[in-house]
């Protein structure tokens, strides 16, 4: 096996793990979550030993694969146009092969299929296994489907094929599907029930990835802190389990401390928290391990105790804040983002006022912000009427984004003057005279190139800032 390193793309070095005696060629994009992101090298991985090197040239591809999301109509639109694209290139070279993976797969199912008849595959996020199946059907003429979903997959087995990496930054997959069952979220429907993996894989990736020079991971999962494991099985059978297997069984704190201790020089990230699951043994662990990253991403949705009864959110707003002031204790420089949705069903003025305030409590440093989108098949889209007006959804939207852009800025402002630690992964992309990496807090900082490269853990004094952006000089190397 070789390892190729595409510099094409600005800023980036693309290394791709390739097999010289293979003679296919796969094109793969993704869409959505990091969890999707990292679907897509378990796939190439998959695909590696079927004969397919990967490719960024879409016209060379004999098999052509996009990993889709279903979170928000906009999301499917996008890649209904992506396959557009793909079949018009498809009417040139008819030997190439267009399949669609991951929740939009497993939510339109046969409909790709039959229906419109754009695609040769359809393949659902636990069945990335049978892609050998599947393509062998489709080379005989036939279309193929496989959306079922597993009780126990987590692709602990596969290392993954690191795509469209800088060779620095790298995604873990720690949990599968959500038990969660937000009244607005398709993800259970599409992802199945929460299950974890087992935690000696984990670490075993993660030694293997510090022994390729990364030097940061993230550990994924649609709601990390929920991670549990007990010998097997799914989270909410623990019940059952035996005294013995209750005793060892590890959850989320205990990885984390976990990863930590395995690799002390490689920082630690973890995403997403659900707000009614993160524990104070997880904020205490956090604080205890200088490289796990102090930044926690936690959405809220919604400022609104009605709304987010309404949104099965299993937690108050009281308790949010609670949360929040355990979290400024315990780890006073860890920042903190949020995803919101405005204009829920039902949304009111008020409503609307309280998401306002909630984020002028917390001040995050960032966030995510959308307008509802129905999702078909969810509880919201089957009981609920979409009756918020949707320029009043976009006005809504408007006045949260405003306040995030204020709240950013005060939050940037304050490391004015300050000294702040950043691993270097990528050229900026305003300059090619500076680097750009991100500090602990998950906030982008940008700098002159100097003598440093990209995997450097460097010490930046702050002299300037916009509402997203450190900027400054970097003085020396970080010891780590």
């Amino acid at each position: 096996m070789e390892k190729i390193i595409d510099e094409s793309q600005q800023g980036k070095s693309l290394v791709l793990e390739q097999k010289t005696e293979n003679t296919r060629k796969l094109f793969i994009e993704s869409y959505g979550c990091a969890m999707n992101f990292s679907d897509s090298e378990i796939v190439a991985a998959i695909l590696l030993k079927e004969g397919y090197n990967t490719t960024q040239t879409l016209e060379e591809a004999d098999l052509v694969l996009v990993n889709t999301c279903s979170i928000r109509d906009k999301a499917e639109q996008t890649v209904r146009k992506r396959l557009e694209k793909y079949n018009a290139v498809k009417r040139i070279n008819p030997k190439m092969k267009v399949g669609v993976l991951g929740c939009m797969a497993e939510r339109l199912k046969s409909k790709l299929l039959d229906e419109e008849k754009i695609v040769d595959l359809v393949v659902g996020p636990d069945a990335y296994k049978d892609l050998p199946n599947l393509l062998a059907e489709v080379e005989d003429g036939r279309d193929a489907i496989n959306v079922l979903l597993s009780k126990d997959e987590t692709y602990g087995d596969i290392s993954p094929v690191r795509l469209n990496t800088n060779g620095v930054s790298a995604y873990v997959s720690i949990t599968r599907g959500c038990d969660n069952m937000c009244t607005f979220c398709v993800v259970p429907f599409t992802r199945g029930r929460e299950r974890s993996r087992d935690p000696q894989s984990i670490l075993e990736e993660v030694n293997d990835l510090w022994s390729k020079g990364y030097k940061e991971i993230t550990l994924l999962g649609q709601n990390v802190d929920s991670y549990l494991w007990y010998g097997g099985g799914l989270k909410k059978d623990f019940e059952k389990a035996s005294d013995i297997q209750k005793a060892t069984a590890v959850n989320f704190s205990k990885l984390l401390e976990l990863c930590a201790k395995a690799q002390p020089k490689m920082r630690i990230r973890f995403s997403t928290s659900n707000p009614q699951d993160l524990t104070l043994d997880v904020i205490e662990t956090m604080a205890r391990y200088k490289n796990i990253c102090d930044h926690i991403h936690l959405p809220v949705q919604s400022g609104s105790n009605r709304i987010l009864k309404e949104m099965n959110r299993l937690h108050t707003r009281e308790e949010y804040f609670e949360l929040i002031d355990n979290i400024r204790r315990i780890l006073p420089t860890c920042s903190i983002s949020q995803d919101m949705i405005s204009g829920f069903p039902t949304e009111t003025e008020a409503d609307h006022q309280d998401t306002l305030s909630l984020m002028e409590y917390v001040k995050y440093n960032f966030g995510y912000m959308f307008t509802y989108s129905e999702r078909p098949g969810t509880l919201a889209e089957r009981k609920m009427e979409d009756d918020v007006p949707e320029e009043i959804k976009k006005r809504r939207l408007d006045d949260i984004v405003q306040l995030q852009r204020q709240h950013s800025e005060i939050r940037t402002k304050a490391y004015l003057n300050t000294t702040v630690e950043v691993l270097i992964e990528r050229e900026s992309k305003k300059s090619d005279k500076e680097w750009s990496g991100r500090t602990s807090q998950n906030i982008v900082a940008v700098f002159p190139k100097a003598h440093y490269k990209i995997g450097d853990l460097v010490n930046v004094n702050i002299t300037d800032c916009t509402s997203a952006t450190l900027i400054g000089e970097a003085i020396d190397y970080a010891v780590n």
